[in-house]
């Protein structure tokens, strides 16, 4: 479930209170005191046993006896009574509860069943939604709403609050009371037996009152769940959150290299980016993050300019600008000349720009003027430090015409101790206006204050990664060449084979077989059982070799001498082997030896030595980890994690949150690697992430990187038997494969496949074919072409929420052309799909309409979505002739248009069609 019933958790028209009480300090008493005195307009029921009446209200024995049915009911009871109580309350028609009480870690009175799962069971026949247990509550300030026992109410606003930790909840709400700070909904998770993140986020990302949804999570479960809800609402509305608990010592007890360097606090990092979600540190950025983001609009560009009265507030500010992944803005050969003929010839004209501790306010206006105008400066920070010739409030009234003409977003920082109250009368907000972050701002408040550079520098990189991370969503990445496909057969066979002799961890060969299946360049390997068998070995291949122990209980060979590198001869191989096998025999004495594997030596000088590999993490299943290798890959720390599946874009995000990569990219007299060649095998190491699910951790380290390509020199896998399919385990389900089928239509082999984010630049070529009466009756509006941002949501679509089948002619000139597309958007509870239907101008009429509604509802049939509904202009009559020929019941709503509705039994679904 997901919205399903929340509308009345967060609207309801009455609440019962089940363990209503006037015992100072109770529970019951304290959310009974919060609902009277939040103002709530509905009839309030308080369920008290043994009283007739609390808190100046008629009290009710029983939920039996209530006057009518509660929207929501609040449960203040013991834990024992609660499964009870919520059957009792779903037989009697309520839709949602807050479980408030805690101590559903126990068992029902018989001792069988856990009084959590009980709770569940009784809630599932009547969809109630349960809040909880062992939660604060909620508050929703704009209908009164104080469902809680938190010590303070809220203000209304506009930010929307969730957490898990009931502490963390209410010293929240103190802080955002005394600086005035609203909500628009303020929600304690708790336990969150039922409702969750992902819930919430559905619900919020589309709820119109709420700007910002801020979080603070500690865990997340139904992972796949909570991505595809928070990717929706982050495409709607700034998601910000900070994430406790960033130790993980699962991370300790894994197993290989990557599974070691995947935490789980990394993982979570990576989900974030994924969803294009914003992580901050701390509860207060929280807050901070929301205003900036709320008010630094236009946002133009990563690059700063800096304007300060002091050269020390001018560095420290870029400081914290480069240490926080930041760009300083490089002034322009124009502004320096500007800069020369209007400042002092004492003062540096670069960036930062430091107009001297004597400057007055003509000179900051001076200087601002140049620095807004300059067109390689993306935004500006003034600094200004109190002197004796110039006051605050002078400069900031000075300077505020200059802010509010500004083509670029500007920020201001007053230091000293008065500087920010003195200013904000004139031109900005204040440090006291500066956290009411949930309130429109007037005009002359436009501008962002601070006291220190750090802070103002700190909200503008807020700004930046928020930005980075929504154009990583939208940025396309190039059409897919021809190349060939995994021997995927060839991959599971191998992992089968060594499952089957009951072996968790393959053999060198075998992974590197494994890896060679997906076109991964892998240096050649040969198994030696013995000293005859190594000679044989080396002699095939050719001196010099490396020389490696083989066996199942070493994991990391060069550990215990298991490596012996740049063998030229038969004699430094038999030796070498001697050496090694004593050695290990004496550090691991329980070590199974099963001889050792011989490979060419690879001598490319300039290379780098990577690591590359799979890792699974508890929570978000299979990652893809990268980073610089060697043995001392742990000591030096340098890696990232990302989410699969992977395309070439995500691949080089990838890349680019190591410290390596700048290395990568060339220097002195080192050429840049093949970065295509490095992108493409993340890209496929995700790919056999979905097709082998038994493979649970994949090490490639070192994999050798240059301007030729790159090379796997040694390889680790290690597998366990599972029942799950390869995509149940993602978090974001990879390209559906398995929905690929080709036809024949319109006298040619026609492919029907899931669109993809490579099919960006062949979806806008399609869509410039279509006539201007069809992009009019597709999206109901007169449209020459659509946006480039609608583009990249049409082609980047969350496969578990959404498909789109495109027709494509594979044989056309030049590549795939794209036919006609048929797309479905289902809600998240997979009861109604909103379907669509466009085919090329040129082709109406000839079947291929037919035939991909056709797929497209078998698809939501299989996926077990009960409706498609959709909506057709009246004068769109080839749309509705297919309709009504599909078996759609259309139905005049007005204004022309008609909706088209069709049961898929054992349900129905949605639809905008052209």
């Amino acid at each position: 479930m997901s919205r399903r019933n929340l509308e009345q958790l967060f609207n309801p028209r009455s609440v019962a209170v089940i363990g209503a009480s006037d015992r100072p300090y109770s529970v019951g008493a304290t959310v009974m005191r919060n609902l009277l005195h939040g103002g709530f307009a509905g009839p309030i029921w308080p369920v008290n046993i043994r009283r007739a009446e609390v808190a100046g209200l008629r009290a009710y024995r029983a939920v039996a006896e209530l006057p009518a049915v509660p929207d929501l009911a609040v449960l203040c009871v013991p834990a024992p009574a609660i499964p009870a109580l919520i059957g009792e309350l779903g037989a009697r028609g309520t839709r949602a509860a807050i479980v408030v009480s805690a101590g559903l870690g126990g068992k029902t009175r018989d001792g069988g069943t856990p009084l959590r799962s009980a709770m569940l069971k009784a809630a599932e026949p009547y969809t109630l939604r349960i809040l909880g247990p062992n939660c604060i509550g909620l508050l929703v300030p704009a209908i009164g709403l104080n469902a809680s026992f938190a010590h303070v109410g809220a203000r209304a606003g506009s930010l929307a609050f969730v957490a898990q930790s009931g502490a963390l909840t209410t010293a929240m709400l103190d802080w955002a009371q005394s600086r005035q700070v609203g909500f628009s909904h303020f929600v304690s998770l708790g336990d969150a037996a039922d409702i969750d993140f992902g819930d919430l986020l559905d619900y919020l990302g589309r709820e119109p009152k709420t700007r910002a949804i801020l979080l603070y999570i500690e865990s997340v479960t139904a992972a796949r769940k909570f991505m595809a809800a928070a990717r929706t609402a982050a495409r709607n509305k700034p998601v910000i959150v900070v994430k406790a608990g960033r130790t993980g010592e699962s991370a300790r007890a894994a197993h290989s290299h990557s599974g070691a360097l995947a935490g789980s606090d990394a993982v979570y990092e990576a989900a974030f980016r994924r969803a294009g979600v914003l992580r901050v540190g701390t509860t207060r950025e929280l807050f901070d993050a929301a205003e900036i983001l709320a008010r630094i609009k236009p946002y133009l560009g990563p690059r700063l300019a800096i304007v300060s009265n002091g050269g020390g507030p001018g560095v420290m500010a870029t400081d914290a600008l480069i240490e926080g992944g930041g760009e300083l803005a490089s002034i322009s050969p124009e502004t320096a000349r500007t800069l020369d003929s209007l400042l002092p010839a004492s003062a540096p004209h670069g960036n930062p720009l430091d107009i001297g501790g004597d400057a007055r306010p003509e000179r900051y206006v001076t200087a601002l003027r140049a620095a807004i105008e300059d067109a390689n400066v993306d935004a500006v920070l003034a600094i200004h430090a109190p002197t004796a010739v110039a006051s605050v409030a002078e400069v900031a009234a000075a300077c505020a015409p200059v802010f509010s003409s500004a083509r670029c977003p500007v920020l201001a920082c007053w230091m000293g101790a008065e500087g920010t109250g003195a200013a904000a009368g004139v031109a900005g907000t204040g440090e006291a206006d500066r956290t009411r972050a949930s309130e429109p701002q007037p005009a002359r408040d436009a501008v962002p204050m601070y006291s220190t550079p750090e802070e103002a520098v700190g909200a503008f990189l807020h700004v930046a990664r928020y930005h980075r991370s929504q154009a990583l969503l939208l940025e396309a990445p190039a059409a897919i060449a021809e190349a060939p496909k995994p021997d995927v057969g060839r991959a599971r066979a191998i992992v089968a084979g060594a499952l089957a002799q009951n072996r968790a961890v393959l053999t060198e060969p075998e992974a590197k077989d494994v890896l060679a299946a997906y076109g991964i360049a892998v240096v050649e390997t040969r198994i030696a059982r013995n000293t005859a068998e190594l000679t044989e070995a080396a002699a095939g291949m050719g001196y010099p070799v490396a020389l490696k122990i083989l066996s199942p209980d070493i994991s990391h060979k060069s550990d215990v001498g298991g490596v012996a590198l740049n063998l030229d001869t038969t004699e430094e191989l038999q030796r070498a082997a001697s050496a090694m096998l004593e050695r290990c025999l004496e550090l691991v004495p329980k070590a199974r030896i099963e001889g050792f594997t011989v490979q060419k030596m690879i001598r490319r000088g300039g290379s780098h030595e990577l690591l590359a590999g799979i890792a699974t993490d508890a929570t978000f299943g299979p990652t893809i980890v990268f980073g610089q290798g060697g043995t001392a890959v742990e000591v030096i720390g340098d890696r990232a994690v990302a989410l699969p599946p992977l395309n070439a874009v995500l691949a080089r995000d990838l890349i680019s949150q190591t410290r390596v990569q700048r290395v990568l990219l060339g220097y002195r007299d080192r050429l840049p690697i093949d970065m295509p060649a490095l992108e493409q095998t993340l890209v496929k190491l995700s790919q056999l992430a979905a097709d082998v699910p038994e493979l649970v951790e994949l090490d490639i380290n070192p994999l050798l990187a240059d301007e030729r390509g790159v090379l796997a020199l040694d390889a680790r896998i290690r597998v366990e038997a599972t029942a799950a399919r390869g995509t149940e385990r993602f978090a974001i389900r990879p390209y559906p494969a398995e929905l690929e089928e080709r036809i024949e239509l319109l006298g040619r082999q026609i492919l029907l496949r899931p669109i993809r984010p490579e099919d960006f630049v062949q979806h806008r070529r399609f869509l410039a074919r279509i006539a201007p009466e069809d992009m009019r009756a597709r999206f109901f509006a007169a449209m020459r072409e659509v946006p480039e941002r609608d583009l990249a949501h049409l082609t980047q679509i969350d496969y578990e929420r959404e498909m789109a089948f495109i027709a494509v002619d594979p044989g056309a000139g030049g590549g795939e052309e794209t036919l006609g597309v048929a797309r479905a958007s289902t809600d998240p509870d997979n009861i109604e799909a909103e379907f669509a239907v466009l085919v090329r101008s040129d082709l109406k009429g000839q079947g291929l309409g037919g035939v991909l509604l056709q797929k497209l509802i078998r698809h939501c049939r299989d996926r077990g979505t009960e409706r498609l509904i959709g909506e057709a202009q009246s004068d769109n009559a080839r749309m509705l002739r297919l309709a009504a020929a599909t078996g759609f019941h259309i139905e005049a709503i007005g204004q022309g248009l008609l909706q088209l509705r069709l049961d898929l039994k054992p349900g129905e679904a949605q639809a905008r069609c052209a």
